[in-house]
């Protein structure tokens, strides 16, 4: 048996284990996508050298299968871009298949594996890339970017450093997304406060939030995410993990426990105690109602909900955005956001030319104009910097102007470990793991020093068995 087919299986039980166990953050993990990256080497075998042609013999179209996990409507915008492509060109068809969620689709590539019946590409949410890479079954998206010395400067750097290991991009991002600061404009101004200047550090989340609560309305409430403590780590420039956050070699433990955590989930607790910040649990569902309704006036949420978030707020107050707290001012030039969302990444078990094909659409996807079609029509952000100078983006940063808060979020994060993302095989579980310590802590069944050791231990526990079964 080839040691990456080996591989394969050890992943796969693994993987399998996580999903059984891990619920994906209580109802968090949608097709908005968030979360964490993985890591570092790979043993692909996939090759794209030989015939650069797409067409198979007779002149028929290449055919390349997508997998994805975009719903409604967004699956409908996917749908809109494979029909662009196929009709730009005669070379190549692509066919997009939805797959459900994340978890479910990962799931039925790995039964499909080594059978013959798997896709070309596949959309992976970014907590799986150290899964992908440690499969051996992926063709890195640096080999057709060597190829072709296909210019990677057009890209967002942020975006491309997520799912950069060893400087190889593993898999060409797709949806990206982070979380801001969401918060009623019109309350802050009947509260006494200023609307146009929102809260930037912890102290002034927590004051802002003790004065927004009266009259029937709460300062706030966050939904019991994992992913926004793993940004509110990283926007203090803290790692989630050892070994730079796993990005050199390997994390073998979690850093949860750590004082960067605690004092944030403290923080936290103290608004919960003190009545300013309601504990709905843990749905960003629950929590957008509950804004959207004017009982609370401030909430986390990702990027790509700001326009769901602004209309469901239309004819009954403005809707203001602001960038991730950080614990104190002194904070203010430390850290920044992670990336959320998914990426593409290449099977390499398909025909040399059919992945060529696939590269050829990848490409189509990354142009300026594809791109801004895709931001406007879903929220997430363009991966190319060029798509803010189309025609389409401009009217709708006018008719949204709250997005520029993201971008600007984006764009003035440094690109660190804690920044790149934490990157770990056992990242839906572990997710699961912290909201259960932030619940604890919340509720007040476990301080916050003692669930997030707890957690921690665990996390760690997980990592190293994972580790193990991926050991060279």
């Amino acid at each position: 048996m080839k040691k990456s087919s080996r591989k394969w299986m050890f992943a796969c039980l693994c993987m399998l284990m996580v999903v059984l166990t891990a619920c994906g953050g209580g109802g968090n993990q949608t097709a908005t996508g968030t979360g964490t990256a993985e890591a570092a080497s790979s043993n692909a075998s996939g090759s794209t050298s030989g015939s650069a042609d797409t067409t198979e013999s007779g002149g028929d179209p290449v055919k390349v299968v997508w997998w994805h996990a975009m719903s409604g409507e967004l699956g409908t915008v996917v749908d809109e871009l494979v029909k662009q492509f196929n009709e730009s060109q005669d070379d190549v068809q692509v066919e997009a298949v939805f797959q459900g969620t994340y978890d479910e689709s990962l799931n039925k590539l790995k039964t499909a594996m080594g059978s013959g019946t798997g896709p070309t590409m596949i959309q992976t949410y970014e907590i799986g890339s150290r899964f992908m890479i440690d499969s051996g079954a992926i063709t890195p998206m640096q080999q057709f970017i060597d190829k072709e010395s296909y210019d990677v400067s057009h890209l967002e750097e942020n975006i491309l450093g997520y799912y950069t290991f060893d400087d190889r991009l593993y898999s060409m991002p797709f949806n990206t997304s982070n979380p801001i600061l969401y918060y009623n404009k019109d309350a802050f101004k009947a509260a006494g406060l200023d609307p146009e200047n929102p809260p930037k550090t912890y102290a002034e989340v927590e004051e802002a939030a003790k004065t927004l609560t009266k009259d029937g309305v709460t300062g706030g409430s966050f939904a019991i995410y994992g992913w926004f403590m793993e940004q509110l780590l990283a926007n203090q420039g803290a790692e989630l993990l050892n070994n730079s956050n796993g990005r050199e070699g390997m994390a073998d433990q979690a850093q949860l426990g750590a004082p960067a955590a605690v004092s944030t989930l403290e923080w936290w607790k103290k608004m919960v105690d003190e009545g300013s910040m309601l504990n709905l649990g843990r749905k960003t569902d629950d929590t957008k109602k509950a804004f959207a309704a004017g009982q609370i006036a401030m909430t986390l949420d990702s990027t790509a909900s700001l326009r769901g978030i602004v209309q469901a707020a239309e004819g009954k107050f403005e809707v203001g955005t602001a960038a991730l707290p950080k614990p104190t001012e002194a904070d203010a030039g430390k850290g920044g956001v992670i990336v959320g969302g998914a990426s593409l990444w290449m099977l390499n078990d398909r025909p040399e030319e059919e992945q060529q094909a696939a590269w050829q659409f990848i490409k189509f996807l990354a142009e300026p104009a594809t791109q801004a079609y895709w931001h406007v029509n879903t929220g997430y952000f363009p991966i190319t910097k060029e798509a803010y100078n189309e025609d389409l983006v401009k009217e709708n940063l006018e008719k949204y102007p709250q997005f520029q808060t993201a971008i600007d979020q984006l764009h003035n994060t440094e690109l660190t470990p804690a920044t790149q993302g934490a990157v770990m095989g056992v990242f839906p579980e572990a997710r699961q793991l912290t909201e259960t310590a932030i619940e604890e802590a919340l509720t007040g069944a476990a301080s916050p020093q003692d669930a997030l050791d707890r957690a921690s231990a665990e996390i760690t526990q997980k990592i190293q068995e994972y580790n193990s079964t991926v050991a060279q």
